[in-house]
């Protein structure tokens, strides 16, 4: 079994009963693995059950235009600027594994860190991220224009709603796991729901 940090007390796979097996079951990976960040939830299955639709849907829908890795960058950014190393660490080994390029995912990590995206990235991706730093760092400043660098670059405004909805999931996934002191130890990094077309599969492809 798995060491688990945390500052909250969580019920492992191997005790969880009724509706919590259910759920844990549904997202186990190899091994009955389950995801720190989930375990958090387990006092409270219904909340888990909250944030795996919010996950699921705002991540891994077939509904969403904008490529998955490109919403993977997007939640690495965010999660960079709420100093959230927990996300960056599952999110970013996502996105490796969704490129297919370590080099690539490499230079895209170093950029964010030094937050010079420009260095990387340019038109719609550019303005994606700088939406989601000033949503990120500063929400309340913003305003009808500052959607039009998105726009400007080509996007239609529900590719901007994907945007808002990715950022502001990370916002909550990332003030759960500070908020409670979640760390990797025991985690298998940089996996997710492969099939987007079903929001009850959890399978890991």
């Amino acid at each position: 079994m798995k060491q688990f940090a945390s500052w909250i007390s969580v019920i492992p796979y191997e005790e969880a009963t009724g509706k919590l097996k259910i759920l844990y079951d549904r997202i186990k990976g190899p091994g009955n693995e389950i995801d720190n960040i989930m375990l958090t939830h387990s006092l409270r299955p219904h909340s888990m059950e909250g944030h795996m639709a919010l996950y699921k849907n705002v991540l891994h829908h077939h509904g969403n235009s904008l490529p998955k890795w490109l919403l993977e960058v997007t939640g690495v950014y965010v999660s960079l600027l709420n100093g959230c190393e927990y996300c960056v660490e599952h999110h970013h080994a996502g996105l490796t594994r969704l490129l297919r390029d370590d080099d690539r995912a490499h230079a895209i990590r170093e950029a964010l860190e030094n937050q010079t995206p420009e260095q990387v990235f340019e038109g719609k991706e550019l303005a994606i991220l700088r939406y989601a730093r000033a949503l990120t760092e500063t929400p309340a400043s913003l305003h009808r224009d500052s959607l039009a660098d998105m726009r400007a670059a080509g996007m239609d405004d529900g590719e901007i709603l994907e945007v808002n909805q990715v950022v502001s999931y990370f916002a909550y996934a990332n003030r759960t796991v500070l908020g409670l002191g979640v760390t990797t130890q025991g985690d298998m990094l940089g996996l997710s729901p492969s099939d987007s077309d079903d929001p009850d599969n959890w399978s890991h492809g």
